[in-house]
């Protein structure tokens, strides 16, 4: 099958549904399929049609400027779906990756006007505003604009398949008369470290940025009041852009004397050693966001065990339990290991082409 991804940025290491589309391209490729990228709104200064290697397979890219005009936009992607004549076009859809304010109102006209034999898919990696409980009036508004754009865009495309990565999106998409099949993502870090025999610490991990409102302080206070449950010393490794809450996590650590260190931005593969040898893993995007999450797709890769600390973000409907998770909440600290389950990039691409070949 040929399959032509569209999304928003491509470039390497800075945009996570790039990096995974990527990978899903190189894998895809790998298996005998051929696969594109198309970035519509990329942060390349130039139009370019390049290599990008992903896990020794290389894959055809072709970024568009962000601030290109509509009809130059066009024309370049018209261009590249005439001469690769894919049987399936694929978007890859965040709002944000096509508008910085996350309404891009100009994008179901323009897929509509895209000509060529092919069919749709829309994979959701990010929904809209205001579904959860706490959100704000302007949120709340905001969402509203974002369900009647994602509603048009698969209107507009006459899409045959859907896919997004969590149960609560399929129960948000469900509510518009939108079904779309559950599609685990992987990681943008490829598994290439080996995992060392003995450590010297209990190794917590914190890979990439930190959302505001997380109790880490809380978490670290209780975690100290229960750290006897542990043979070894505690150690925090923050790797990845973390953002400017580090400081505050780092000063947090200071006062209770707990070892850290702080690695910053890492090529893949010390990434990745960082990942293998470390026992948990801790994430700050909201519990019931997790799944749509790089950084917890990346944890489960490297096969250790996620701690949710986070804000609240309460799902208006839809709840459930993700069994993969241990949620943190303040004064019932409970960090026993749970059993994870191994991920398998082949098995993701497999139920990829499984999902858009239905008749």
């Amino acid at each position: 099958m040929d399959i032509l991804f569209i999304c928003g940025s491509a470039e390497i290491g800075n945009d996570g549904v790039g990096d995974y589309t990527r990978r899903l391209s190189g894998k895809l490729i790998k298996e005998g399929h051929k696969a594109r990228i198309l970035a519509l709104c990329d942060e390349t200064i130039y139009y370019t049609s390049e290599s990008q290697v992903v896990e020794n397979t290389t894959v055809i890219v072709h970024r568009i400027p962000a601030d290109t005009n509509m009809k130059q936009r066009l024309l370049w992607l018209q261009a590249v779906v005439k001469d690769f004549e894919p049987d399936l076009i694929s978007l890859q859809y965040v709002p944000y990756s096509f508008n910085p304010k996350g309404l891009p109102f100009w994008l179901p006209s323009y897929l509509k006007k895209i000509r060529g034999n092919h069919k749709w898919h829309v994979m959701f990696h990010e929904l809209w505003l205001g579904i959860d409980t706490e959100s704000s009036l302007k949120h709340k508004c905001i969402g509203q604009l974002q369900q009647l754009i994602a509603k048009r865009i698969i209107q507009n495309t006459k899409t045959h398949f859907v896919n997004t990565q969590n149960k609560l999106y399929q129960h948000f998409l469900r509510s518009h008369n939108i079904n779309a099949e559950i599609l685990p993502i992987c990681g943008n870090i490829p598994l290439t470290a080996l995992k060392k025999e003995s450590r010297e610490f209990v190794q917590f991990v914190l890979f990439g940025t930190i959302h505001n409102g997380a109790p880490f302080e809380d978490f670290i206070e209780d975690l100290m009041i229960n750290s006897s449950q542990f043979i070894k010393p505690i150690k925090f490794v923050f790797i990845g852009k973390n953002g400017t809450e580090l400081t505050n996590y780092t000063a947090v650590l200071d006062f209770y004397n707990i070892r850290y260190e702080v690695l910053g931005i890492q090529p893949e593969e010390v990434i990745s050693e960082v990942l293998r040898n470390s026992d948990f893993g801790i994430s700050t995007t909201p519990y019931f966001q997790s799944e749509k999450s790089g950084v917890y797709a990346a944890y489960k890769e490297h096969q250790i065990n996620s701690i949710c600390v986070s804000r609240n973000w309460t799902p208006s409907k839809g709840q459930y339990e993700i069994p993969q998770i241990i949620r943190y909440e303040k004064n019932n600290l409970n960090i026993v290991p749970v059993e994870l389950e191994a991920f398998n990039l082949n098995n993701m691409a497999s139920q990829f082409i499984n999902s858009i070949s239905v008749v």
